[in-house]
């Protein structure tokens, strides 16, 4: 399952491929079960989001990915994977569900970031980003993040404080795209491979520094080559830490987390 020495940039493309395994996938697999919930009970039900209920190993859980797609026609559905607001609020209010029923939380963080439209701006892209980090900071139960592809700026961390952050082997999680990082700080876009490696993007560079907790080993080259192992390997993680994490006082799971993110 381990990779030989890849490239930052070469990670960013593995975490990009059209074939990679989508939240769908894993949520699928993973847990038995799963019914998906729809809307914000505002606006209007996001696709680039799905969240639901579902069961692992019996027990009720309340699941949330970024979900792209495989070919143009989902990508289109889906936003390339891309939220607008309204997906947000969703999550926040699936979450909020989880918390009243004593559930666990899940979330798989597989975004090129929020959706930047002008529509999205007006419905407040950037406060319900803000508040979803101010939520999820304090919601009662505990909270399991994986990064499973591409985790980009807020429209990724959204969803992405938990009291354990994984990433699978081959995934990024960074503040932006190597492609903006590059036409910001060179003012070329075209230097998106330096950049990648300046960024310090890949799960390796991220576990060194103490931004997650730990790393999902991949195939070679992606997910997709042993999607069974990978998802098995996933569930035991996602199992294992729940069962730690449960034994907690609600009083000291918060405090765990926060101080876990006040520390990085």
């Amino acid at each position: 399952m381990s990779n030989s020495k890849k490239t930052a940039w070469e990670k960013v493309q593995l975490a990009r491929q059209a074939e990679r395994p989508k939240a769908l996938d894993y949520i699928n697999t993973i847990f038995d079960n799963f019914i998906e919930l729809h809307g914000d009970r505002n606006f209007g039900d996001d696709k680039a989001i799905v969240g639901g209920i579902a069961e692992l190993d019996g027990m009720p859980v309340t699941v949330i990915g970024e979900q792209k797609g495989k070919n143009a026609k989902e990508n289109i559905e889906r936003n390339f994977g891309m939220p607008n607001p309204e997906g947000y609020r969703k999550a926040l209010r699936l979450m909020k569900q989880a918390e009243k029923f004593n559930r666990p939380i899940i979330t798989f963080i597989d975004t090129p970031g929020a959706y930047p439209g002008m529509g999205a701006e007006e419905r407040g892209q950037g406060e319900a980003i803000a508040r979803n980090i101010l939520e999820m900071s304090d919601l009662k139960v505990p909270i399991i993040c994986v990064v499973i592809g591409e985790g980009s700026s807020g429209g990724a961390l959204a969803i992405a404080v938990g009291d354990k952050i994984a990433m699978l082997e081959n995934a990024v999680y960074s503040i932006l795209s190597p492609e903006g990082f590059a036409s910001i700080l060179y003012k070329d876009s075209s230097k998106a491979k330096e950049a990648a490696e300046d960024m310090k993007l890949t799960a390796e560079d991220l576990k060194k520094f103490n931004i997650i907790d730990d790393i999902i080993k991949e195939p070679e080259n992606g997910a997709q080559e042993d999607f069974e192992k990978v998802s098995t390997d996933l569930k035991k993680y996602i199992v294992t830490n729940i069962k730690q994490l449960r034994k907690l006082d609600k009083n000291e799971l918060i405090n765990k987390r926060y101080k876990k993110f006040r520390n990085m």
